[in-house]
């Protein structure tokens, strides 16, 4: 959460890791650039951030605050 309250909407970021299964379309993306736009924030678990990424391809997906870095 931490990390999260430093970024804001329409921040660059880059995704520098993914601890759960994604679809491997998404796994594609992220190899060719994992860096995209904030766009919004989602509630997780009921306690942690989640941070709604668009990417450069289009794709939006969200990540963990410790799934991402400024870019």
């Amino acid at each position: 959460m931490a990390q999260a309250a430093t970024i804001n909407i329409g921040s660059r970021v880059r995704v520098a890791r993914v601890r759960d299964r994604i679809p491997a379309d998404l796994v594609e993306a992220l190899r060719s650039d994992p860096s995209g736009t904030v766009k919004g924030f989602r509630t997780v678990d009921g306690q942690g951030i989640g941070v709604v990424v668009e990417l450069s391809g289009g794709q939006t997906a969200w990540f963990f605050d410790d799934e991402i870095t400024p870019a």
